[in-house]
């Protein structure tokens, strides 16, 4: 949990709801009843009172066999309600299953969600060998290549500003990432070895909406089969394709993306 920045007016009811569900956000297991009060520095029983609301509206569930209680799947049908992300995977999820099916990769989609990349679509590949990012995953914004090309296309004034609120990664130096942006922009695209896994080439393009900003990125953690038939190049021009079809739709007019860039 990141301090929260003082403000003029308070809620203390809600507050307490709001932070349950942060905190359970970063608990795949979930917690315990007395487990969120000591992650939260409150009684049980503030704590009893809120997840019993939680509950009641669906937003937290108990597991009956560990008495840990999770979040659902509600918070996110929620967020989908929200103007851009329901046009954005109204829009893109069915490109997403053609171009997985017809590269045999998964795709998924993203969009920054404050100091981190949140997947808001998913596609997986028909093989039986499947690389994918889970829906709903928030990821560190500079170790993503999904983040990474939605910054590139940002104002200097906005880059500089997240430069300053979310840490670089220890091994980067603030000027090594300016200058990557600038070959992202460049080339349209970032092709690169993945952040975490070996052996993984993210293919990731930026999706602009009509006022020209880039609002999510489409990506492609490409792993290679032995049995290939669809190669690499294929794999990258589809995605092209798909990305530059997708801004369309949005009203966004995309870069254009010369046969070499990004390689």
């Amino acid at each position: 949990m990141t301090d929260k920045p003082k403000r003029n007016y308070s809620a203390p009811a809600l507050e307490k709801g709001l932070d349950i569900i942060e905190l359970l956000s970063e608990q795949e297991a979930g917690l315990t009843q007395s487990e969120i009060a000591r992650g939260l520095d409150r009684s049980v029983g503030e704590i009893f009172r809120m997840l019993m609301v939680l509950v009641d509206r669906g937003f937290v569930a108990q597991d009956p066999r560990s008495d840990r209680y999770v979040l659902t799947t509600y918070i996110f049908e929620v967020a989908n309600r929200i103007p851009i992300v329901g046009r954005l995977t109204a829009a893109a999820m069915p490109l997403m299953h053609e171009v997985s099916a017809r590269i045999n990769q998964s795709t998924h989609l993203a969009v920054l969600s404050k100091s981190a990349v949140l997947v808001i679509g998913q596609a997986h590949s028909p093989g039986n060998n499947v690389m994918s990012v889970r829906l709903g995953a928030r990821i560190d914004l500079w170790r993503a290549s999904s983040g990474r090309v939605i910054v590139a296309y940002q104002t200097e004034q906005e880059i500089a500003q997240l430069m300053k609120d979310v840490p670089l990664p220890e091994e980067s130096l603030a000027a090594q990432i300016v200058d990557e942006l600038a070959q992202i922009r460049a080339a349209g695209m970032e092709i690169r070895d993945s952040f975490v896994v070996k052996g993984v080439v993210n293919i990731s393009l930026p999706i602009f909406d009509h006022s020209g900003r880039a609002v999510a990125a489409l990506t492609v953690p490409h792993i290679e089969r032995i049995d290939a038939t669809v190669t690499f190049q294929q794999c990258k021009d589809e995605l092209v394709t798909t990305a530059a079809t997708l801004s369309k739709a949005l009203g966004g007019h995309p870069p254009e993306v010369s046969p070499g860039q990004g390689d």
